[in-house]
């Protein structure tokens, strides 16, 4: 069974990632895009061990780090999705997620996941704007995460759970 949730995580990962980088662009509001593949995160980490959760976090942070058309340093979105899973597992709760608490927890790991690479960039110098710009995005990425979190999580939350009943009841 463990073979099992691991291949769901990377497939709805690699799904994520997919329409994230073909898809989504097309749909861009003042240049950001949604992030998908931090709604999967926050997926795996709300349901699966904080194990699982983490190591999905790099991985697909990393995949996003080195999919085209990445103009940025690698490894910014391995760390802040490693960061958004530790957030997510930290705050999850023991019994069955109520609706609010997972909105409210993927606004705080999108502003997180978000800020995080937003920061990474400007100390390493890494052609990111102003201060103001920065935050501009960060609000647009948090807006955009919201929006489509009643569409992502309760498909991804009853499939992750499926797989293991016992965690989210």
């Amino acid at each position: 069974m463990t073979a099992l949730r691991a291949a769901a995580a990377a497939g709805a990962v690699v799904l994520a990632m997919v329409l994230q980088v073909s898809l989504f662009p097309h749909l861009a509001w003042q240049g950001v895009v949604p992030n998908l593949v931090l709604l999967v995160v926050v997926a795996v980490a709300l349901t699966r061990d904080p194990q699982l959760a983490l190591v999905t976090g790099f991985l697909a942070g990393a995949l996003l780090d080195l999919a085209p058309p990445a103009d940025h340093v690698a490894g910014r979105w391995a760390l802040a999705l490693t960061v958004v899973a530790y957030v997510a597992c930290r705050v999850r709760p023991e019994t069955r997620a109520s609706a609010l608490t997972v909105v409210s927890t993927v606004a705080a790991c999108s502003f997180v996941g978000t800020s995080l690479y937003a920061l990474t960039g400007l100390v390493l110098g890494d052609g990111v704007g102003s201060a103001g710009e920065l935050l501009q995005v960060v609000a647009l990425s948090l807006v955009w995460d919201v929006v489509l979190t009643p569409f992502v999580l309760p498909p991804l939350l009853a499939l992750f759970t499926r797989l293991e009943p016992a965690r989210m009841g």
